[in-house]
């Protein structure tokens, strides 16, 4: 599947600062150990409507990771997924008339749009689950064949579902007790009331054909796979077990990442999936969660068409930690949008304060849990002195454009 283009990263003189992230799992910050190549895999969307600033938090908050990585010298083979065959898809497809592929195949293009207007460095491998039904298949084929798996057949279908208790560890990454990852499992996508199921937290692994739902052939019978062992086969597939790091929205902690986890971990017989899970806040607007039941989302190509700076949006989510549960409004766009402007006065002049220990800020703090209140303070403070004193380093302005474009993302 076709990513979007990338856009040229400045080399800044030196070396990046080797990162250090909070860890879910772990439920601390510590180092981000690559190799040569770090490998990350992020979850992508299901395209059954636009980019809100949600999305664009997370995406950009994986891009300050690939970044430094490739600030510190590591080449970085990062993947990403699209669950295009899924319930919201059908359901909104059927809603507004149109087939679900068109539907997905819009909706991917206009988030290939959003994500370059906002300058994210693509994946090396974005990757449509239509297009590796057949990896899902022989993964539910070894799961089934180590007892990981198992059938519930209720006469009308022959669904396939994963043991919660097929790997010791189960839990570990979340680290919820039970009454939560029930209470979750029921709000994001599971089915514990689904009866002949043996737990009811036991995961859909593959959904057998039903009328006017699309169906692929497998051995155990036509269906289509269920969400979490999607990501687990296309990782597996593309960068292996034991990749760096395993991201997203906090909101996939359980049961998404929890679950395509363990379908990975009860295969391979590894401990961890990935070495590191890394997870962004929720970004909200007046008062609640921005989502599309409240009908509250603020979408990127909207703020584009109102002539918004993609430069602002970066900047105006990266006000806050990326952590942080956090709120959009007009006072922080404003703050983006005046800072934008700042930045962009000093840069321009002909001369200015040395920068050489901006640089070594900047790193620093994005190095230490992607710290960018820091971040942006720093090169405030640059700015501040630049535009109110001046000075004699003629270089110092263009380095400062280039820590923001290349550790940033931000275009001065």
């Amino acid at each position: 599947m076709q990513s979007w283009p990338a856009p040229t990263v400045p080399k800044l003189p030196g070396t990046g600062v080797p990162l250090r992230l909070f860890d879910t799992a772990d439920r601390q910050v510590r180092p981000v150990s690559p190799g040569e190549t770090a490998t990350m895999y992020v979850c992508g969307i299901t395209p059954y409507d636009a980019t809100h600033l949600g999305h664009a938090a997370t995406y950009l908050t994986f891009d300050l990771i690939h970044r430094l990585w490739l600030d510190a010298g590591h080449g970085v083979h990062y993947v990403q997924n699209v669950t295009d065959v899924d319930d919201p898809l059908f359901e909104r497809a059927a809603r507004d008339g149109i087939g679900w592929r068109e539907l997905g195949d819009r909706e991917t293009q206009l988030f290939r749009e959003d994500m370059t207007a906002l300058r994210v460095l693509p994946p090396r491998d974005y990757v449509a689950a239509t297009d590796t039904v057949g990896e899902v298949v022989e993964l539910v084929e070894k799961l089934l064949g180590s007892g990981a798996a198992y059938v519930v057949d209720d006469a009308e279908h022959r669904d396939i579902y994963f043991r919660a208790d097929a790997t010791e560890q189960f839990g570990y990454e979340s680290g919820y007790d039970r009454d939560t990852m029930l209470r979750f499992f029921a709000e994001r996508g599971g089915d514990p009331d689904r009866s002949g199921k043996a737990d009811p937290l036991d995961a859909l692994l593959w959904r057998a054909q039903r009328p006017g739902e699309p169906s692929w052939p497998a051995s155990f019978g036509p269906g289509r796979p269920g969400w979490h062992i999607e990501c687990a086969a296309i990782a597996l597939n593309r960068i292996g077990s034991g990749f760096d790091i395993q991201g997203g929205g906090s909101d996939l902690i359980f049961p998404h990442h929890e679950f395509s986890a363990a379908h990975a971990e009860s295969v391979t017989g590894d401990r961890r999936f990935a070495r590191h899970y890394v997870h962004s806040g929720m970004i909200g607007w007046d008062g609640h969660k921005m989502s599309k039941s409240r009908g509250n989302l603020v979408l990127v190509s909207r703020l584009r068409a109102d002539g918004v700076d993609p430069a602002a949006v970066r900047l105006g989510l990266f006000a806050g930690h990326y952590r942080a549960d956090r709120f959009w409004s007009a006072e922080v766009l404003d703050e983006a949008q005046a800072r934008l402007a700042r930045w962009r006065q000093a840069t321009a002049l002909p001369a200015g304060p040395d920068a050489t220990d901006v640089l070594g800020r900047v790193r620093h703090y994005l190095a230490d849990d992607l710290d960018t209140p820091k971040a942006l303070a720093a090169l405030d403070g640059w700015t501040t002195d630049a535009l109110t004193y001046g000075g004699a380093d003629p270089s110092a302005p263009r380095l400062v454009a280039d820590i923001a474009d290349a550790l940033l993302g931000v275009a001065l």
